[in-house]
């Protein structure tokens, strides 16, 4: 019996380190796994998700998209950006709407934010200039 419990103890540890799910981003404590600057802007922050769990931090959405050029893209589950109007809500990368505005500084000089909402992102270019992008569109932009 003390063989099954720690059996069964084992599998739900092993379980509950494979969870494929966002983790919050420590900002100020945790590096960008592509250029190892500290993550501090809420903004523009980028996270991947591995099939297997494993979550890799970026302080940029294209230091993200940088890294990306040496991975396996079907091994990711999740790819996961900042919302620009929501600073440090980390929302679906593939739905967001991007805009490259020269008005708006990210921290590794593309000038790249994305929006979860398409209206807003639309209303920003017209504030701030700049042209918008689908994930699609972005991905051929950082040759993907």
């Amino acid at each position: 019996m003390k063989k099954h419990i720690t059996l069964l103890f084992i599998v739900l540890i092993g379980s509950i380190g494979c969870t494929v799910a966002p983790k919050p981003i420590d900002y100020g404590h945790v590096g960008c796994h592509y250029c190892s600057m500290t993550i501090v802007d809420k903004q523009h922050a980028a996270q991947l998700v591995t099939k297997k769990g494993k979550v890799f931090n970026f302080d940029a959405i294209e230091c993200m998209m940088n890294q990306l050029k040496d991975e396996d893209e079907s091994s990711m589950a999740l790819f996961l950006v900042n919302d620009f109007d929501q600073p440090g809500e980390l929302v679906d990368a593939k739905e967001a709407t991007y805009l490259i505005s020269e008005n708006i500084p990210s921290p590794m000089g593309e000038y790249l934010s994305a929006f979860t909402n398409e209206k807003t992102a639309k209303e920003t270019r017209t504030n701030q200039g700049g042209e918008l992008f689908t994930w699609a569109e972005i991905k051929n932009r950082f040759k993907l």
